[in-house]
């Protein structure tokens, strides 16, 4: 039924599920149409009756339940107006729907750092019927889209609701059952306009999955929600039918508690105004296998995870999180020792995840936000071969702090000459008086000009940040230098000694090449959108590293030596 038939007084009838898999009836009334809520958008206003729907109001998981008014399609139940005392609602037009495909759409995202962050601080919040964001903006808002989280830790959702919120998504624990999810017997037909699906977006030991209701169905292709899920555009999001096993009324926006049962197909488009799928088409997902071991034993658990810029690394960081608080105390000295690597289908290097982690709060999180941080990195880097294919993590953990700050840097010498060695003596230290002195020696180049040399020993973070800074000034050219620039990262047991000159320094294809000769300075800063930033940064002519075993080094000291001729 297209927009300029619908007329207010009219009369229809909706279709969603509030028990099991029955298909149940609710009566609409048309209000109005409001014009222009959109960009050439309008929504159709309605008042709800029937069923729960008299002391529930408008719910969660109603997103997509078809409105039928003479018995043609009108539209979907998507929009509704947060602690409305009755249950009205917006409709999403079906032809608006209908329309909701288009060229394929890659979402990109700000750069991200390999070192840590929230990687969703770029993405802006979603407008959802989320009683936070609108408890003081009495508008008419899409509803948001209940999450349901299985085998998570209660900790695990409290950390990350923010990002989830900022994602469009309205975290649910305990509302679910994330059980093993059959495959469809008859290819997905059985699904009809007005059931519930789940779209998957992980499964296995710990799942994840959002509620929604099917629109319409025209050959294979499957409509639903009404309004966007997570702004994807182009996606591969699996999709399973669920029962519904109850409606619970809350307060601020009641919702249905679901429980998906077999799989249907694969969402394929997330649009402003619906998402669309296919049934009966597999969609590509990374396996993710995660085995933590302690004193307690050893859990291993095993996953299916969407392949995504944004989903991937923040859901493979909150497994992680929630694997290492479910079994270790969160707040707490801890220590984890992590080895591990992601395949990627593309064929590109394995990404490699080698790493302690150590300190006396915060831990798991720590440990889960470094090793999320360069997976969600080498997605973003633009890459089509750097698709995650399989990530397998193996956690060793122990409640006691194995740290070392560097307290001291002692040389054997003030002023050396080319030719020359210098030895220098640094200090670790740690707790209940543990003290570490470990040596290196460096050999003055033959030939080094007379000047001061600077010599730096810091801990991976800062070393870190440094290369990446560089790393900044000239992007990876290939999947394989992302992966280079990634697995190049520095381990936390390590402190390095850097030796280092104020002439400019340079990245070229991925290597840097310190001290260039004045006619290569020229050609190289000639094409660079900032030399100034390249020159600025003093060339580093060797470094060296400073192993302490299982410990976790922090700090940085510096110091300065003389060269002369």
């Amino acid at each position: 039924m297209p927009l300029r038939e619908i007329r207010a007084g009219q009369h229809g009838i909706g279709k969603t599920v509030f028990s099991g898999d029955r298909i149940a009836e609710f009566q609409v009334e048309i209000l109005g149409v409001l014009e222009n809520m959109g960009p050439k958008q309008s929504i159709i206003l309605a008042r709800l009756s029937g069923g729960p729907l008299d002391s529930a109001g408008v719910m969660q998981g109603m997103s997509g339940s078809p409105v039928y008014i003479d018995g043609r399609l009108a539209g979907a139940v998507a929009l509704a107006f947060p602690f409305a005392k009755e249950p009205i609602a917006g409709i999403r037009p079906i032809e608006d729907m209908l329309a909701s495909g288009g060229a394929p759409v890659k979402r990109r995202i700000a750069r991200i750092s390999p070192l840590g962050g929230d990687f969703t601080a770029a993405l802006a919040p979603a407008a959802g019927l989320n009683a936070e964001l609108n408890a003081e903006k009495p508008r008419l808002a899409d509803i948001a889209t209940p999450v349901s989280f299985h085998g998570f830790t209660a900790r695990t959702l409290e950390q990350f609701e923010p990002q989830l919120h900022r994602l469009g998504m309205e975290p649910r624990q305990g509302v679910s059952s994330g059980g093993h999810i059959a495959p469809a017997t008859n290819g997905g037909a059985a699904l009809r306009p007005g059931d519930m699906i789940t779209v998957q977006l992980m499964s296995g030991d710990l799942s994840v999955g959002a509620d929604g209701t099917v629109t319409a169905i025209d050959g294979k292709r499957v409509y639903a929600f009404g309004h966007r899920f997570l702004s994807a555009g182009s996606t591969e999001l699996p999709f399973a039918r669920a029962d519904v096993i109850t409606v619970l009324p809350d307060l601020s926006s009641s919702f249905k508690i679901s429980s998906p049962k077999e799989w249907m197909g694969t969402i394929t488009e997330d649009r402003s105004t619906a998402i669309s799928g296919e049934l009966g088409r597999h969609a590509a997902m990374a396996s993710l296998a995660i085995g933590e071991r302690s004193s307690r034993g050893t859990d291993t658990y095993h996953m299916q995870l969407v392949r995504d810029q944004v989903l991937s690394p923040f859901l493979f960081q909150m497994a992680v999180f929630s694997v290492l608080d479910a079994t270790e105390r969160n707040i707490g000295v801890a220590s984890f020792t992590v080895h591990g690597e992601c395949d990627f289908e593309g064929g590109a290097p394995p990404l490699r995840f080698d790493n302690v982690f150590s300190g006396d709060a915060s831990v798991p999180l720590q440990a889960s936000a470094a090793l999320a941080a360069p997976l969600a990195y080498a997605l973003n880097a633009g890459f089509d071969s750097l698709r995650p294919a399989k990530i397998s993590l193996s956690i060793d953990a122990v409640e006691k702090r194995k740290t070392l700050r560097i307290a001291q840097v002692i040389p054997s010498e003030r002023v050396v000459r080319p030719g020359e060695s210098l030895d220098l003596a640094v200090l670790l230290s740690g707790d209940d008086g543990i003290e570490m002195t470990k040596k290196v020696r460096y050999t003055v180049p033959v030939g080094a000009p007379a000047g001061t040399l600077q010599i730096s020993v810091s801990d991976a973070s800062l070393t870190n940040l440094l290369e990446f800074l560089q790393a900044l000034a000239t992007p990876p050219r290939s999947a394989g230098q992302v992966i280079s620039l990634l697995n190049r990262l520095r381990p936390n047991t390590k402190a390095f000694v850097r030796f280092s000159r104020a002439e400019p320094s340079f990245d070229v294809e991925g290597s840097q090449l310190p001290d260039a000769p004045p006619s290569l300075t020229l050609a190289l800063t000639r094409n660079q959108p900032s030399p100034q930033l390249l020159l600025a940064r003093p060339s580093a002519i060797a470094e060296m590293d400073i192993d302490a075993g299982d410990f976790v080094v922090s700090g940085s000291k510096s110091i300065s030596i003389e060269v002369k001729e």
